[in-house]
Order: C-alpha cells, then sequence, then structure tokens
C-alpha cells in the first residue's frame, strides 16, 4: 500500500509539473528540440505525442487524486449537506490517526453595504470571486462551502503538522486573497472578512455539527471585535457563546413580558430652552443583570430576526407615553424612534405605522423618524427608499442620525426629504476647547441653514458645549449636559423641574427702574 501512495504522489507531482501554466515555456523548445534533432518526422511525433501525454497524465492524476482521497470523497466547493458529512469524516480520520484537522469559518464584513450600494449583480460577483480566492489556497483534498449570503466554512484535512500557528497562518492568506481590490461597475471596491477557526484537538469527542458550532462561535468574537479580525476557539469562547445564548432566549421572552422598553432622553431648544422633544432609546429591564443597554441585546435581536418585533414594541410604548404626556397637560411636540433596516425593509410598513398611530390618536408629526445616515447611502430604488420618503409624505420628521460618520450625498438628503440633520457626538464633543471641532460644526451648520434643515446637536455633555452650540446655531441640543435618559415614570417630574427652572431664571434687559 506505501508503495502505491509512493507512486501517486510523483504522479500527482508529475501532473502538476506537466499540465500546469509553467510547461507552456517550453514547448516552443520542445518542438525545436524534436526537429533538430529528428527532423520533420520527430517534429510531427511530438506536435501529435504532446497532447496525448497531457491528457493521459490528466487521467492518471485524476485517478491517483481519487485513490488518494479514499473512495471518490469530493473535495473543494461542496454543498453544504455534503460539508458536513465530510466534516464528520475528517473528524474520525483525524482521532484514527492522531493527526490534527480544522474547521475554518469566514465572514466578508460590511457585506450588506456593499449590497445596497452596487446591488445583487455586483454582490454575487463579489462572492464569486470571493470563492476563486479561497479555492486558490486551500489544498486538494480540503473543503469548502457557503453556508449564507456572506459566511463560508472550510474543512481543513488531516495534517501532523496542523496547528493554531499553522491555522493561523491560513487565515492570514485568506484575509490576504481578500483584500486584492475588486472592481464592481468601475470602482474599485477593497473587502475585508473575519475568520474564526476550531482545531480538532480542542474538540476530540465532538462530532461535526458541534465543531461547526466552535468555529462560528469563533468568528462571532472576531466580528464583535472589528473588522478583518482572527479568533481561535476556546473553552473561554465556548463559556462565552453559552452565556450568549441563554441571553438570546432570555431576550424573545423579554419582548413579550415588558422587559424591552425605551428611557426618554430630553431635546430641548437652544434658543428658548423649552423642551421639544424626547428620543425614545431601548433598554432591557433585565431582573438579574439590571439595565442593560443596545450594543449588549441588539446582535441578538439581529440574529434572532427580531428587530422589526422590537420596534414594534419601542413604538407602542414611545407612542402610549406620548398620549399620558397629553392627558397630564406636559405636551410634547413629538418623539424620536430609530428605525433599524430591517424595519424600513418592509414592504408593509407604511399601512403599519399608519394603524399604530391611529390606535393612540396621534398625528404623524408627532413621530420623529431616527434613521442612520448609512441607509440614506443606498439605492434609489429600493424598498427601503419607498418607505422613507412615505413616512414624510405621510407628515412624520425625517431625522438623519449621527450625521458626518456615514456617506449621505446632499442629493440623498434631498431625496429622502429630511427635516432635521443630528450632528454626531464625535465632532461636538471638547468642541468648546478645540478650534477644529468648531469649524467642523460651524460647516455643518451653515450647510444645513442653506438646505433649510433643522439641526440637533447630540453627546453635549457640558455647559460649554451647549453655549457654544447656540452660539453657532443649532437649533436643539441633546446629552448627559441636558438630562441622561430616563424611564417613562422620572419623565413628568423632570419636565416640571426643568419648566420650573426656566420659568425662574433671570431675564435680560426689562426695565432698569
Amino acid at each position: 500500500m506505501r508503495k502505491f501512495l509512493f507512486v501517486d504522489k510523483y504522479l500527482d507531482l508529475l501532473r502538476v509539473i506537466l499540465t500546469g501554466p509553467q510547461v507552456l515555456a517550453f514547448l516552443p523548445a520542445i518542438c525545436l528540440a524534436a526537429f533538430w534533432l529528428g527532423g520533420e518526422r520527430a517534429l510531427f511525433m511530438a506536435a501529435l505525442g504532446l497532447p496525448l501525454m497531457f491528457a493521459a497524465t490528466g487521467i492518471w492524476g485524476s485517478r491517483s487524486y481519487t485513490a488518494h482521497s479514499a473512495g471518490m470523497r469530493p473535495s473543494g466547493l461542496v454543498t453544504h449537506d455534503v460539508f458536513q458529512s465530510e466534516l464528520q469524516i475528517l473528524n474520525e480520520t483525524a482521532r484514527s490517526k492522531g493527526e490534527n484537522a480544522a474547521c475554518i469559518a469566514i465572514a466578508l464584513d460590511d457585506f450588506a453595504d456593499l449590497l445596497d450600494l452596487h446591488g445583487q449583480a455586483a454582490a454575487d460577483h463579489a462572492k464569486q470571486q470571493f470563492r476563486d480566492r479561497v479555492l486558490s489556497i486551500i489544498r486538494n483534498h480540503d473543503i469548502f462551502c457557503q453556508i449564507d449570503q456572506n459566511r463560508f466554512l472550510i474543512g481543513l484535512n488531516p495534517s501532523p503538522h496542523l496547528d493554531l500557528e499553522a491555522c493561523i497562518q491560513m487565515s492570514g492568506r485568506l484575509q490576504s486573497a481578500v483584500e486584492e481590490p475588486l472592481f464592481l461597475n468601475g470602482v474599485g471596491v477593497y473587502q475585508s472578512c473575519s475568520i474564526g477557526f476550531c482545531l480538532q484537538s480542542d474538540l476530540r469527542q465532538a462530532e461535526a455539527d458541534e465543531w461547526i458550532g466552535a468555529a462560528t462561535a469563533a468568528l462571532a468574537e472576531a466580528q464583535r471585535s472589528g473588522p478583518s479580525t482572527i479568533r481561535a476557539y476556546s473553552t473561554a469562547t465556548r463559556r462565552r457563546s453559552l452565556v450568549r445564548a441563554n441571553l438570546r432566549k432570555e431576550f424573545e421572552a423579554a419582548l413579550d413580558n415588558g422587559e424591552i422598553r425605551p428611557w426618554f432622553q430630553p431635546q430641548v431648544s437652544t434658543d428658548t430652552g423649552n423642551i421639544t422633544g424626547f428620543e425614545a432609546l431601548a433598554r432591557w429591564e433585565h431582573p438579574g443583570k439590571g439595565v442593560l443597554g443596545p450594543q449588549v441585546f441588539l446582535p441578538f435581536a439581529e440574529q434572532a430576526e427580531l428587530m422589526e418585533r422590537l420596534g414594534q414594541v419601542m413604538r407602542h410604548h414611545a407612542f402610549e407615553a406620548l398620549r399620558t404626556w397629553d392627558s397630564a397637560d406636559a405636551i410634547i411636540p413629538r418623539t424620536g424612534i430609530n428605525f433599524s433596516s430591517d424595519e424600513l425593509r418592509n414592504p408593509n410598513l407604511i399601512d403599519r405605522l399608519k394603524w399604530e398611530l391611529d390606535q393612540f390618536e396621534l398625528t404623524p408629526d408627532r413621530l420623529a423618524v431616527e434613521i442612520l445616515e448609512t441607509v440614506f447611502s443606498r439605492r434609489p430604488d429600493d424598498v427601503i427608499t419607498r418607505n422613507v420618503s412615505g413616512m414624510a409624505t405621510l407628515g412624520c420628521c425625517i431625522d438623519l442620525d449621527d450625521f458626518g460618520t456615514g456617506h449621505a450625498s446632499i442629493a440623498s438628503i434631498k431625496r429622502f426629504n429630511v427635516s432635521r440633520i443630528k450632528i454626531d457626538r464625535t465632532f461636538v464633543a471638547k468642541s468648546d476647547q478645540d478650534p477644529s471641532q468648531q469649524q467642523l460644526v460651524s460647516a455643518i451648520l451653515t450647510m444645513a441653514e442653506r438646505l433649510n434643515l433643522e439641526t440637533l446637536a447630540e453627546g453635549v455633555e457640558t455647559p460649554g458645549e451647549h453655549a457654544l452650540m447656540a452660539q453657532l446655531g443649532s437649533n436643539h441640543v441633546q446629552g448627559f449636559g441636558i438630562a441622561k435618559p430616563m424611564p417613562f415614570e422620572q419623565t413628568l417630574q423632570w419636565i416640571t423641574a426643568h419648566r420650573n427652572q426656566l420659568k425662574s431664571a433671570p431675564r435680560i434687559g426689562g426695565n432698569m427702574g
């Protein structure tokens, strides 16, 4: 048996040499040598014999590959079902040989943005380029599959030399291949990927599905650490993954039992100091872990496709708050609610929103629809654009959130009928001390004034920042310097205290006696 494997090994090597592109460089020399040594007959034989030899080598090579791959086992790009069954074989082979194998999970970073900016055809082209590049890197007997729009799995065949360092090097080569630019619609696009992997030696007794789960858990950690990150699976990864899985289940229940609800942060006029609205910010009032912010639970909501359900819960509580404020004569002009991309992709959103407003007897102008700037860079003919335009036509205020951090153009701002831009806190922070920050804010405010847009400065934390925003011309301010987000039960007390403070404030001017 060892003799056959030895022969197969060198037949494989011969096939690679004789059928690879490098042999083309020697064809003229071979033909010239044949003519020199044997005349026309030798030239004819070389011309006829070389193609036959290449064909025979290809057949031999494929046969030797089939024999070597132990009974017609597939390799390269396979379906997900085949991948799972083949990974189980790799698992068992690694155990029996005492060697190591690995499962690698890969996700293309910012794929949703790529899809929205360039369209499905361009995204499919990018995925095909990615598949081709991966197949050029992995070995003949490794397996590769796609599991959804932007996630892929690789199974590395058992090897005595496969260890943590080898997997990191392989991951680095994959990232380098992905980062080579590709051209979509005539534009150079730079892609990156996040990678998580799990060595078979870290899960000796696990089955294939557990092994895949471990690799995807490592990938999830890589994605949370930022784009173009590599993470290896460990026992700590497993513990964190179990905690997140439990939290995910708890989150689904929390949506139903009222633990997820908005906390409200006030927005005030820089001219009068009056309250001009509240922003509804999602909070999870966990019975054991206390109040959890969206950075904890939004990933669970996105993975479990619960963003629409979360949006409905938030709107229900926010509209109920508006009605209660009205009943208490604490009239709040409007409340701002964040809308996720998942919600904005729902073609029935406008009808749903009309029904919700009617249920609470509210007019559309009482709702400020807060949408991230990245949404405004999407294609003009998609469902998101139609929904945003439809809400503006309905009479809702359209707030462009975190302005300055995305890629919204002036044309898209006008197309979406934006009513107000919210200047991101990164520009507001320390603006009363940093002249360059002041220049940025001033430029944004000047542009907004020319476009006849309202402005709101986010993240105002000090009296100096508050005063500067008023001086530069921002219409509204919001931030810890005004008030932190608070549960609804505290809002009425805060509204009363704030209005009393305004009444007692000294006025400039008047009769001096």
